[in-house]
């Protein structure tokens, strides 16, 4: 593999869960279907009211058009570079795709799935990779301690099962 060019960004890895890849499909069919074709409606419609310089509607659909198309854009570029990570049994540590269940002290266990960060989900126990307690978890083992550094304050944890 060449090295990356030192001067250009290099992109990193974009990991998913089969659910999460198939999400983002649905969401990508819907804007390439039904929500193009309602904005082009709008378009029309503002673009037949006259004067485009002075019609809300019209700079309201071309901004909505806009967003629109850059979400597209998003969604295609996370699916073709996406690292589909698929659900398997159990492994001995933490790794991308894992439920792990961690407690802190005095607390009651909380289980978290560790998934990539375009899927997380932090209200609903979907964690980034990337996210600091993630990072704390990758690599650790049922019976180990996790400290993330967070913005408001340290969190030790310990790792009790892996699911």
């Amino acid at each position: 593999m060449p090295e990356p060019n030192p001067g250009s960004p290099r992109k990193r890895e974009i990991y998913l869960t089969a659910d999460g890849a198939a999400r983002l499909r649905t969401e990508l069919e819907e804007l390439r279907g039904h929500r193009r074709e309602d904005l082009a409606r709008r378009l029309r419609h503002a673009v037949q009211q006259g004067d485009l310089s002075e019609n809300a509607d019209y700079i309201s659909a071309k901004e909505e058009q806009a967003f629109l198309e850059g979400r597209i854009q998003e969604l295609e570029e996370t699916l073709r570079l996406a690292q589909i990570v698929e659900a398997d049994p159990p492994t001995e540590e933490v790794s991308v795709g894992s439920t792990v269940v961690v407690q802190e002290e005095g607390q009651t266990p909380q289980a978290y799935q560790i998934v990539g960060a375009k899927e997380a989900d932090p209200r609903n126990g979907r964690i980034s990779h990337e996210s600091p307690i993630g990072m704390a978890l990758m690599g650790k083992r049922p019976g180990e301690e996790a400290v993330a550094r967070t913005p408001a304050g340290e969190i030790r944890m310990k790792v009790v099962e892996i699911r």
